[in-house]
C-alpha cells in the first residue's frame, strides 16, 4: 500500500522543524546506510542522538500519534526514532531497498521495518528534482507532496532519490514495525476501517455497521502479532 497522508504537520510546525533543521549541524548520510545503500547515498543528515534530531523526532511522534489514517494504515507496533536529512547540490539515493531490521541506537530494542515514511518539510517549489520513484507492481510512482504532508509504502519496495539540482530538499524518514507484517493484510483493514467510518459518517450505528466493526477486530484479533 502506498498512502498519502496530508498534513501531518501544520504550517506552523512545518516552519519549527524547517528552522531547527537549518541552524543545525548536519554529518554524511552514510552514518545510517548498509553497505548496498552506502554505495548509492549522496546526502546530509542529522545525527540520531543531536539534541535536534531527538526534539523534532519527538514532535513528529506525538503528532502521529493523534492522526487517525496514519494509525488506521500503518497499525504500529514499534517505531524507529524520525531522522532527518538534506538533499542539495545533486545530491542523490540511487535505487535501494531498506534494512530489514533497525536498532534503536543505544538500546538494545530492534524494529523489522514493514512500513518506510518520508515526511516532507521543504514546499515543492523550493527545489527542483529530489522526487521520491517507489517501484510498484503497476510500474514507477514520483512522489514529491506539499511540506507537512507524508508518503507511507512498504519497506520492501525499491525506491530512489532523483538528484536535486535546484535549491533544498529537507524531509524526515523512519520505519515501522507493524502489528501486521503483510502488506496485503494491512490494506484490507485500513480500507475496511475507512468505509466503516465513511459510513458512521452518514448514518447512526446500525446492527450491520456493528456487525462490521466486529469483523474488522477480530481479522485484527486473528493477525496482529505483538
Amino acid at each position: 500500500m502506498l498512502l498519502k497522508i496530508p498534513n501531518v504537520l501544520n504550517k506552523e510546525q512545518v516552519h519549527q522543524v524547517k528552522q531547527v533543521m537549518l541552524a543545525a549541524d548536519w554529518t554524511d548520510g552514510n552514518v545510517t546506510a548498509g553497505y548496498q545503500s552506502s554505495q548509492a547515498k549522496n546526502n546530509l543528515q542529522l545525527p540520531e542522538n543531536s539534541h535536534a534530531a531527538i526534539e523534532l523526532g519527538d514532535l513528529i511522534l506525538a503528532t502521529l500519534a493523534k492522526n487517525n489514517m496514519f494509525m488506521s494504515a500503518a497499525l504500529p507496533l514499534k517505531i524507529f526514532p524520525p531522522l532527518f536529512n538534506c538533499y542539495q547540490g545533486g545530491g542523490n539515493f540511487g535505487v535501494h531497498v531498506d534494512n530489514a531490521i533497525r536498532q534503536v541506537p543505544g538500546t538494545p530494542v530492534k524494529v523489522r521495518t514493514d512500513v518506510s515514511m518520508t515526511l516532507f518539510i521543504s514546499e515543492p517549489d523550493e527545489y527542483e528534482g529530489g522526487e521520491l520513484v517507489i517501484e510498484e507492481t503497476f510500474g514507477s510512482q514520483k512522489v514529491k507532496l506539499a511540506a507537512g504532508d507524508m508518503i507511507l509504502y512498504p519497506s520492501t519496495s525499491l525506491h530512489r532519490v532523483t538528484p536535486v539540482t535546484r535549491g533544498r530538499r529537507l524531509a524526515s524518514f523512519f520505519w515501522l514495525q507493524s502489528m501486521i507484517s503483510s502488506d496485503e493484510k494491512r490494506s484490507l483493514l485500513f480500507d475496511m476501517d475507512m468505509a466503516i467510518q465513511s459510513l458512521r459518517n452518514k448514518v447512526a450505528d446500525s446492527p450491520e455497521i456493528i456487525q462490521l466493526t466486529g469483523v474488522y477486530h477480530n481479522m485484527l484479533r486473528q493477525w496482529a502479532q505483538t
